[in-house]
Parts: structure tokens; sequence; C-alpha cells
């Protein structure tokens, strides 16, 4: 059973946020300033990508990050809308390689890539004993 075949390389995926307060790295670090932190722009990079093949895979089955390599090109206060987009790159057996990026307004403020695996699920809670 290929879990990826309804998967194709140029598939999009996008979010859009408002940056909250609890998304700035102040939020996690009181000594820092108020703008729009790394490991949240690539939460954000990571919900794209989830949601944009979510629905062709198999039942029981999800994606799951295992590589990320971006860079925070750009610093984003609190109140500006953030678009963040990832696009199907390349299809392996057991995982997805997509181009991502985050945008405040036509300013580019993160780009790179993200690797998510496919998993089943039942197996997964299995070998892990988790449930």
């Amino acid at each position: 059973m290929n879990v990826l075949e309804k998967v194709t390389v140029g598939i999009p995926g996008e979010t859009v946020v408002t940056v909250a307060h609890e998304m700035t790295v102040q939020h996690f670090l009181a000594t820092m300033p108020a703008v729009y932190a790394t490991p949240v722009m690539i939460l954000h990079m990571e919900k794209a990508s989830t949601a944009s093949i979510a629905d062709l895979l198999p039942d029981g089955y999800v994606s799951v990050g295992m590589e990320v390599n971006v860079r925070h090109l750009a610093a984003t206060p609190v109140g500006r809308t953030v678009r963040v987009t990832s696009r199907v790159r390349q299809i392996d057996a057991k995982s997805v390689l997509f181009d991502v990026e985050a945008w405040d307004g036509s300013r580019k403020i993160g780009d790179g890539t993200h690797r998510r695996g496919v998993i089943n699920v039942a197996a997964f809670e299995k070998r892990f004993g988790v449930s």
C-alpha cells in the first residue's frame, strides 16, 4: 500500500495568524523583545504543511514532523498578520518534503524546508505504548 499515492508535487498549504503576545520570544524569555518567535514560526510552517496533505492520507495515518531547516529573516511585532505557506517539493516512500515561507505583508520573514513522515497511528501507539 502506497500511503502517499494521492500526494503530488506542488500541493500548497497556508496558515494565516495575527501575532499575539503568546507567540513572541518575550512570552518565553522575559528579557527578550516582543517579536514573533522562531519556534512559533516553525510551528505555523508545520501546521500549513500538515493541513495540506492530511485529507490525502488513508484513514488511520497522519504526518509527523521529522526535519526542519529554516531561516528567520526579520522581526515581526505583535498585531501584524503573518501568512505562512507550504508547497510539496518531493515525495519519498514514507515522507514528504515541503518548501516553506513566512510573510509579513509583502516582506518575507522566513523560509526553508520541512519534512514530514507518514505513520500509522495505531501501529505507532502500540509500538510506544501510547494511547
